[in-house]
């Protein structure tokens, strides 16, 4: 699942969950229906200019600051445990090192793909390009350093070197997401190799600031459907009609994209790697696609993907809880590719050019933010803000796609938990290639 949709898998969790969904709902439409009415009715008159400087921008400048303010910690600790559960067992430690690198493999292969067809298909160009310039500076103004990029572009050696944080503070207080994922990752590694009460404790704390990150960005997220008007408005009295078609431009990429890793590169993966039939598998684990696309959530999903890991496609079993529980929080395709769709759609509608080396910097936050995203509703939404201010676009931009993101998580959940269980054939196939049977075909 877009670990952005996890809620507790218990019924009051969930309605707490679908409240919040439909309160954003709302916030979207009726944000996006009194700009357009504006946009139509009355686009030059006098009070709309000190209603979004004073009024509907601050407040959703103060919503991405609180977003800011906790994403960085999130990802850190979220990153850490990650990587530092992936030895914890250590029967496992073979399994845990082949699922990270299948895991940052195949999430590379789905960024790319997500940034290749937005660069061709340009979904996000053709509008008014006057008034997102305007949107844009208004934005930077308003977000302070917040938006900040560094001054200074570093190309080839010195792009190397950056990633690399010489003070991880530094790095933190300059936004510097790539260098302070790169810390997280060699912390977790670290955690992962020394196994001692002193280290367990020490995870133990890196989880307490996960859980209290966690649930600020929970609380953080209730002010969403408030925020969202402020931004659908700004940006549908601004560009008026345009935004209609440029949604519905962006929903159809995020989903050919999900379509050519679902039907494309997992079935490569079955066949030539894990040596199963593609026909095969996606028939055995229907239930769970309908169930992931259903639910939106990867939580309420786990226990029938072990299930059928176990009873259809016979799996070995240690092998499928650990790669299983593990991709539930790791191994998040659809999310990596969704983000990278949002960060370059929302670049070109405003107008914001994109260098190789930027777009290659987005892959590569969008990979390792594929492990370490928030466990939360919205919990992508601080992630793709980041990203978006990093390049120097404006994050409230998000505004636009959240009102279509509810049926995209949905897709992007049967993606991510399929993903899974492709996660746990192949790596069964690789580091128990004598348990894993073929899979049994079932006549209807």
């Amino acid at each position: 699942m877009d670990q952005a949709s996890e809620t507790s898998d218990s019924a009051p969790g969930r309605t707490r969950h679908n409240r919040l969904q439909l309160r954003i709902l709302a916030g979207f439409v009726l944000g996006l229906g009194s700009g357009l009415l504006t946009y139509t009715l009355a686009p030059d008159a006098a009070w709309i200019a000190p209603l979004v400087e004073y009024v509907t921008m601050p407040i959703g400048q103060i919503f991405l600051r609180l977003l800011f303010m906790l994403v960085l910690p999130l990802l850190f600790s979220a990153l850490v445990i990650g990587i530092a559960e992936m030895g914890e067992i250590r029967a496992l430690r073979k399994v845990g090192v082949a699922t990270l690198v299948y895991t940052l493999i195949v999430s590379g292969i789905a960024v790319a793909i997500s940034l290749a067809l937005v660069n061709i298909l340009r979904p996000g160009e053709g509008v008014d390009r006057q008034a997102a310039q305007e949107l844009l500076a208004r934005g930077a103004d308003s977000a302070g350093s917040i938006l900040q990029t560094s001054a200074k572009s570093t190309t080839g050696v010195d792009a190397v070197l950056a990633l690399v944080p010489s003070n991880v503070i530094t790095a933190m207080s300059e936004n510097d997401i790539l260098a302070v994922m790169f810390f997280a990752l060699f912390f977790g590694i670290g955690l992962l190799l020394v196994q001692s009460p002193r280290t367990e404790t020490l995870k133990d704390a890196i989880e307490g600031v996960f859980e209290v990150a966690m649930k600020l960005i929970g609380i953080v997220i209730q002010l969403a459907p408030i925020a969202i008007f402020c931004f659908m408005f700004n940006l549908s009295a601004q560009f008026g009609w345009d935004l209609l078609g440029k949604l519905a431009a962006f929903a159809g990429v995020v989903l050919l994209a999900l379509g050519l890793q679902m039907f494309g590169v997992y079935p490569l993966l079955l066949a030539f790697i894990a040596r199963r039939n593609p026909i095969a598998f996606f028939r055995s684990t229907r239930e769970v696609s309908l169930l992931a696309f259903s639910t939106a959530s990867s939580n309420a999903t786990l226990p029938t993907s072990l299930r059928v890991a176990d009873e259809e496609l016979r799996l070995p079993n240690k092998v499928a809880r650990f790669v299983l529980t593990i991709g539930a929080t790791a191994n998040q395709n659809g999310t990596a590719m969704f983000e990278g769709v949002t960060v370059l759609f929302l670049a070109q509608f405003f107008g914001v050019d994109l260098s190789l080396g930027q777009q290659l910097y987005v892959m590569v936050i969008c990979i390792l933010a594929g492990i370490g995203t928030a466990g939360v509703p919205a919990g992508s939404l601080p992630v793709v803000a980041l990203i978006l201010g990093s390049v120097g676009v404006p994050p409230e931009g998000i505004g636009l796609i959240i009102g279509v993101d509810r049926f995209l998580d949905m897709c992007r959940t049967t993606l991510n938990v399929i993903g899974d269980l492709v996660c746990a054939t192949v790596i069964s196939a690789v580091s128990a290639p004598d348990r894993a049977a073929p899979v049994r075909t079932r006549t209807t």
